[in-house]
């Protein structure tokens, strides 16, 4: 590969890891400090509100896009968002979680709002910054930095609260932040693009509507929307079914925040080689195929003694299949942007697999409850070979890419 090229994904994985490290840590390491210090856990439940920016940030993605008529648009907002996000970390850091927890949650909540404008400027400039042959592997670094930044935030930033504290660990995650800011200063992409293109008007807030009703949309949001389904459910539950085995919490944090989220990681990886040599049809049916099989060895090695080899084995299918899911999602949803709208589209589609993943974890909780994770395991089984057999028909990969794969 080019020696720009390794620039250009480094600076991408170095971004996405920016914006993961803290919303792991906020998200997964701040309830357990949390409990430490004796909150209810109705408040603890209080801090899934700061996620919620990330829900909505396809309201303020029009302005990214229309005020942006040049790639060098999209990189001053990831910088201006990437400063504000470790301001406000750093703020944050100056509080103390015990007696000022309302207002930390609120700066959280500011927090996050820095890190999804990020997040909608990074992927636009990234759809600018790839080539169409690039998107897989690219978008494998939007994974991969995704599953590295829990691996960190959840993992060993807990360690480093535990020798050093609250105040100190803020100060050195917002300098992490900031860091990550430096391959985006030196790298210069040779893609001399304008995202000012003749014909094309300004993108307007009602864009986002417009965006539902375009021709063949309606296959690609029903794609969007069920193809996690089949191992959203397993993810879910993991956590919960290792604890019902007997494990520890330090067990689990091994097995699935360490090994499961490096999976993840090495899957992504695996996720944008198979794009770049296999095509993106193909790939999707990988990944379909790698959903269902974890489902039906999770199925299938419950049913016996639950052995620990088997049981990684396990946990390396369900997050490999979920890291390669993830790429392809990614790849496919650069694949179908509008020009000039590209942080806006781009950010539509994720978060419609965000609000369904939210829904079949839901689901899936209840229906442990009532029918067992053997139940559970079968349903998501079924759901995964209905994936595979719907997207022969909602997934048709885009003639435009196919004309600029050589590019």
């Amino acid at each position: 590969m080019h020696k720009g090229n390794w620039k250009k994904l480094f600076t991408l994985l170095g971004l996405y890891i920016a914006q993961s490290v803290p919303m792991s840590f906020f998200s997964t390491v701040v309830p357990v400090i949390m409990r430490q210090e004796n909150y209810s856990l109705e408040s603890i439940g209080m801090l899934q509100m700061i996620k919620l920016p990330w829900i909505i940030k396809f309201f303020w993605a029009p302005l990214i896009d229309r005020t942006s008529t040049s790639i060098k648009h999209y990189r001053k907002w990831i910088i201006y968002s990437e400063i504000f996000y470790a301001i406000i970390i750093l703020s944050i850091g100056f509080f103390d979680l015990k007696f000022d927890f309302s207002l930390i949650i609120l700066l959280m909540l500011i927090a996050f709002v820095g890190s999804a404008t990020q997040d909608i400027a990074t992927d636009a400039y990234a759809i600018h910054t790839l080539k169409p042959s690039e998107r897989g592997i690219g978008n494998s670094m939007q994974s991969t930095g995704s599953f590295i930044g829990t691996l960190l935030g959840s993992g060993a930033l807990l360690v480093l609260y535990h020798f050093f504290g609250w105040q100190i660990l803020l100060i050195c995650l917002a300098f992490f932040v900031l860091i990550a800011l430096i391959p985006l200063y030196f790298f210069k992409s040779n893609r001399n693009i304008s995202t000012k293109q003749a014909g094309v008007k300004p993108i307007r807030f009602s864009d986002i509507g417009y965006f539902f009703v375009q021709k063949g949309m309606a296959k690609r949001i029903l794609f969007l929307f069920i193809f996690y389904s089949g191992i959203i459910g397993i993810l879910a539950m993991i956590k919960p079914f290792l604890v019902d085995k007997g494990f520890s919490i330090k067990e689990i944090g091994i097995m699935s925040g360490v090994f499961g989220t490096s999976m993840g990681a090495l899957s992504s990886v695996l996720a944008g080689v198979s794009v770049k040599q296999l095509g993106r049809t193909k790939s999707i049916r990988i990944a379909t195929l790698l959903m269902l099989l974890a489902g039906v060895y999770m199925f299938v090695f419950t049913l016996g003694e639950v052995a620990l080899l088997n049981l990684y084995l396990g946990i390396a299918l369900v997050w490999s299949a979920y890291g390669f899911a993830s790429v392809m999602i990614f790849t496919t949803s650069m694949d179908v942007v509008r020009k000039g709208r590209e942080g806006t589209d781009f950010t539509l589609q994720i978060v419609i697999t965000h609000i369904s993943s939210m829904l079949i974890a839901i689901f899936s909780g209840k229906l442990a409850d009532t029918i067992g994770y053997k139940g559970l395991f079968v349903a998501e089984s079924i759901l995964a070979f209905i994936v595979l057999l719907a997207t022969l028909v909602l997934y048709k990969e885009p003639n435009s890419v196919r004309k600029l794969e050589l590019e």
